[in-house]
């Protein structure tokens, strides 16, 4: 990349990259190609990745490399779990992960097949200073018949079929991981999965059945990945670790499989004054009844996963409300619910009508300061919960 390349993407780094790709000439001396790629990337890492827009000379690939890496907070979250003299990372892709895992490591193994992504992240660690990582262009399943033992392997399939649609079953990732499952387990004392979090967690445990530890990780309340964790002298009933990342606090909770095939939910046989929503990675989990006794909470129904309480639990792995108001749903209720509030966000739990069709219905729009969940109680009524929200430092 030349000099003026380079004072074209400082120049134009917060132009709209539309813009800048109708605007751009023919020129000896600007790779317009080039810049325009840059810039987009500089874009879309800034708050994802930031240590790799802090790096003036991290190289960016193209917009599909950029959309499938991690994030900076889920990979340190796995680099937390990753640590000895050795490490492959299987399917290296934009190299994220491991950028952040291979700190952990004396010495370290990029493989990836596409050779372009391997030039790049030669260059990219070479400038991030990890000089511990050596960078093989290889197909996953080749070097992993021929390497020789490590301590930990990281692998994450793709998860797009060819023709770009996304898939849901772990037979239609590649590679397959239950074909080479037994092959991975042999070649790591540690073995890291990153997956979907569409796949869903009873398939995965019946079809690969020996996963020491499932981690469900979510970003600011939005589920981003599952990590299956395989370490063999990790007890073989498998703890499963929900993660809620937001900011620098990290909501955990964790139960064993079998906690909650066993356990049976409190049902609520009124609305208490705080209501409770647990995050997105315990409702991907199923944690429905665990979750509830853990906190010594009663489930408005069985089916509707909302949870009740006189008390205020400040530290609960979720969001909280306090209840203001609770009404049924026949004409006379909601008339006065839509003069009493013309405004709200609106959720429905167990309810025979979307989100949408609740709005039609009531005339509520969208935003302002009021909840509303419009849900099925233990008594098989429907009713909708008024609330306001309850911030975690009061």
């Amino acid at each position: 990349m030349n000099q003026a390349t380079q004072e074209f993407i400082r120049t134009h780094e917060k132009d709209n990259i539309f813009a800048i790709s109708l605007a751009a000439r023919s020129s000896d001396e600007i790779d317009y190609q080039l810049a325009i790629r840059q810039i987009n990337g500089r874009q879309k890492i800034k708050l994802k990745v930031p240590t790799f827009y802090n790096c003036p000379h991290i190289l960016y690939p193209v917009q599909l490399s950029l959309e499938q890496s991690s994030s900076e907070s889920t990979a340190l979250y796995k680099a937390a779990h990753c640590k000895g003299e050795t490490f492959v990372d299987l399917t290296g892709g934009f190299g994220v992960d491991c950028s952040f895992i291979a700190r952990n490591f004396s010495h370290a193994v990029y493989v990836e097949r596409n050779n372009e992504l391997c030039t790049l992240a030669s260059h990219n660690f070479e400038a991030l200073g990890l000089k511990q990582i050596q960078v093989m262009n290889s197909d996953a399943e080749a070097y992993l018949k021929t390497m020789s033992p490590v301590d930990v392997l990281f692998i994450d399939p793709a998860r797009r079929s060819n023709t770009g649609k996304k898939v849901f079953r772990l037979s239609d990732c590649e590679p397959d991981i239950g074909q080479i499952y037994q092959l991975l387990k042999a070649k790591a004392q540690r073995v890291l999965i990153k997956l979907s979090p569409m796949l869903d967690l009873s398939q995965l445990m019946a079809e690969l059945k020996t996963i020491n530890e499932i981690h469900i990780i979510s970003v600011d309340n939005e589920c981003k990945e599952i990590l299956l964790l395989v370490d063999s002298s990790l007890s073989n009933d498998t703890l499963i670790h929900t993660i809620n990342i937001t900011g620098e606090e990290q909501q955990v909770f964790s139960f064993k499989s079998y906690n909650e095939s066993q356990s049976t939910a409190l049902l609520a046989t009124e609305i208490g004054s705080y209501l409770y929503e647990p995050n997105a990675s315990i409702l991907k989990a199923g944690a429905f009844k665990t979750i509830g006794n853990q906190y010594n909470l009663k489930k408005l129904h069985t089916n509707t996963h909302l949870y009740t309480s006189d008390a205020l639990l400040p530290h609960f792995p979720g969001r909280i409300f306090k209840v203001d108001a609770v009404s049924g749903t026949s004409k006379a209720d909601i008339k006065t619910l839509k003069n009493t509030v013309p405004k709200a966000n609106v959720s429905v739990r167990n309810y025979p009508q979307s989100v949408e069709a609740f709005r039609q219905k009531t005339g509520i729009r969208e935003g302002g300061n009021v909840y509303l969940f419009a849900c099925k109680t233990a008594d098989e009524r429907l009713a909708v919960i008024q609330c306001s929200r309850v911030k975690k430092k009061e």
